[in-house]
């Protein structure tokens, strides 16, 4: 299994809105690229981070290489207007092959 970590910072006020975008693209790209789905969280900065789940790394980076949008004008606009900043290039800032897996599903 391989796992792509992601954050984003949400203008004020924006949090519900981002959070239901965030859900729907999510469901997309599962369903288009073939990801195991993925969790969002919220740091105490404020940033909300996904870990997304892979099949493999070779999945994610067909699905990376494709820029990953999603297939969904909606969700994709409420996201983008959300979105206050993300890293470089939206970039993953952990990328990393899972060697150990005790979490309970």
């Amino acid at each position: 299994m391989f796992v792509a970590v992601y954050w984003w910072r949400v203008h004020p006020g924006k949090e519900d809105q981002f959070r239901e975008a965030w859900r729907r693209g999510t469901a997309r790209i599962t369903e288009i690229y073939g990801s195991f789905g993925s969790r969002l969280h919220r740091d105490r900065d404020g940033r909300f981070v996904g870990y997304a789940e892979w099949p493999d790394e070779a999945t994610w980076q067909r699905a990376f290489d494709a820029k990953m949008v999603y297939d969904d004008p909606e969700a994709r606009a409420m996201f983008v207007d959300a979105v206050a900043e993300v890293p470089p290039g939206n970039a993953p800032i952990f990328a990393m092959t899972v060697t150990d897996d005790l979490l309970r599903r």
